[in-house]
């Protein structure tokens, strides 16, 4: 095992003039004439010398930098730049409300941020007033870096050196940040081009497009797995269905990375005479595809969608993928365990369940060391970290089923989020912003269907009796409780679908029952019986855009 930047370095040295990242003219038109492009040389002498400055500023192996760098090749750079020295990254969304900002940049302990020049202000203005002095710079000013206020360690980088920070959803509401060390993104990169079946990469003919963002775990796999193998990272700003098949074809990609959501809008779109990217396209891979849609879309489109499982803490050294026949497309099939792979399924009692039947899924990789490939841990939180890897396995909170020839198949999540476009969303924190509303006496938040998002987020309500009549009607009402959740959540955590109810499904201790609220919903949803404030959210994701 080594580090990332090594591992780049002895890619780069095979394939020095190949493309290593491409950034088509459609993503980079708002800050860029024309595509941005580097090969693996280009690249590597961008990084070394950003890595010079950042040594020379005194930064250095077990410090934290904050990044807010969107989907632009600054984002590669620094990272292997920061890398080399044993600094870890912190990746920031821009899109985040500024209390959002400053949570993960202070959590972090980051000893700088570091942002592109257009959002320089934003940051600063997240940070003011917090009792911090952490230093802002952007991308433009690194000869005039700010000198490390943090101690570096002493050593030279190595496997279990974190490499990043990710922040992902907590069923607390909180973001809990994933530790991730060399050794988990060199095992992402090492299963990705050495995966066979339907996702087999060409050492060095690769062109991976992917349109995810890069404080993701998935654009990140994407990244390991073209450095890995000596191809090409297509990077788009986001997903753009106006232009993404042109986008495909003028890029050359021969595979990509989708969300769920995806393939869904496609479908959507009017037939024409190109639609077949066969040729082109060898496979797509992700998750959360609408069993209904799959088929359609690789009859229409020409290439398979590969399903698969994997979270920020497991990495992709224990993923469960579909690469291989059978299939079962329609049935949610994430594929079979790989070798490396010891798994078991459990009942709310943590017993195991009988085959067929649905259990969480517990895992760990098989051998010595059960948490090779994973997470190093929740920064800031040993007693979670414990709690997930209870009994010597790491605890999903994902249900499955194996069938009888070992195929998984993906049921719910036990855990309390709603998955929307792929964003992981905490209940409990679009709860907690409910609550803060005088018209709210009890709330809970659950997912909807949603046949293009796969999940919608969800609010039945309990009105205050007294505050009733300031309402004209459950829609007046409704409008007044999205307004006041846009103020203090991103737009796509706001709820879009409103139920009001009298009583609330709860235990015999008084919690909330969720499996009985998540089929009620649907229930006053299928039958029209709730207020659909989703074109709503939708302009308002306009805006924030």
């Amino acid at each position: 095992m080594t580090t990332v930047y090594n591992e780049f370095l002895k890619t780069g040295s095979k394939v020095s003039s190949q493309a290593f990242l491409h950034i088509p003219r459609q993503a980079a038109g708002e800050y860029h004439d024309g595509p941005v492009d580097y090969t693996y040389e280009q690249a590597l002498r961008a990084a070394d010398v950003l890595s010079e400055q950042y040594a020379g500023a005194g930064y250095g192996r077990g410090l934290r930098v904050a990044v807010m760098l969107d989907n632009r090749a600054e984002f590669f750079l620094h990272l292997l730049a920061l890398n080399k020295l044993g600094v870890s990254v912190v990746p920031v969304n821009s899109g985040f409300l500024p209390r959002e900002i400053a949570y993960v940049i202070n959590h972090s302990d980051a000893c700088l941020v570091l942002c592109l020049p257009c959002h320089r202000d934003k940051v600063r203005t997240a940070l003011a007033g917090q009792d911090t002095d952490i230093p802002v710079t952007d991308t433009e000013s690194m000869t005039r870096l700010p000198p490390c206020g943090g101690t570096a360690q002493p050593g030279a980088p190595d496997k279990d050196t974190e490499v990043a920070v990710l922040y992902t959803s907590g069923t607390t509401g909180t973001p809990k940040g994933c530790m991730l060390s060399n050794e988990y993104f060199t095992c992402m990169g090492e299963w990705y081009a050495g995966i066979d079946g339907y996702c087999r990469l060409a050492y060095g003919e690769e062109r991976m497009l992917t349109p995810l963002p890069l404080v993701h775990m998935n654009a990140l796999c994407s990244m390991m797995a073209m450095i890995m193998s000596g191809g090409c990272i297509i990077q788009l700003d986001r997903f753009h269905a106006s232009n993404w098949w042109e986008t495909v074809r003028e890029s050359g990609a021969t595979c990509l990375h989708y969300l769920g959501v995806i393939p869904a809008i496609l479908l959507n779109q009017s037939e024409t005479e190109h639609d077949n990217v066969g040729p082109q396209v060898k496979f797509g891979f992700g998750a959360g595809v609408d069993p209904k849609h799959l088929q359609r879309f690789e009859e229409r489109f020409g290439f398979p969608l590969v399903e698969g499982w994997a979270m920020t803490e497991t990495g992709t050294y224990v993923c469960i993928t579909a690469n291989k026949e059978p299939r079962h497309i329609g049935t949610r099939c994430i594929g079979k365990a790989p070798e490396s792979v010891e798994y078991r399924l459990v009942d709310e009692q943590g017993n195991d369940v009988a085959r067929g039947e649905p259990g969480e899924l517990l895992i760990r990789a098989r051998g010595d060391n059960p948490r090779k490939g994973f997470f190093s841990g929740y920064y800031k939180n040993p007693e979670e970290t414990a709690r997930v890897w209870e009994g010597g396995y790491f605890h999903t909170g994902d249900v499955v089923r194996v069938s009888e020839d070992g195929s998984f198949h993906f049921v719910d999540r036990r855990k309390n989020i709603i998955r929307r476009s792929g964003e992981n969303i905490a209940a409990v924190e679009v709860e907690n912003v409910l609550f803060q509303h005088p018209a709210v006496a009890n709330c809970a938040v659950t997912p909807v269907y949603d046949e293009t998002r796969g999940e919608e987020v969800g609010a039945c309500i309990i009105l205050t009796e007294s505050l009733k009549a300031r309402f004209a009607d459950d829609r007046d009402t409704a409008e007044t409780l999205f307004g006041f959740c846009a103020e203090h959540l991103v737009y796509y955590k706001v709820p879009a679908w409103y139920l009001f109810v009298t009583e609330m499904p709860m235990t015999a201790s008084q919690k909330l029952q969720r499996g009985e609220i998540k089929a009620l919903a649907n229930r006053l949803v299928e039958e029209g019986r709730c207020i659909d404030l989703r074109t709503r959210k939708r302009r308002k994701k306009n805006v924030a855009v």
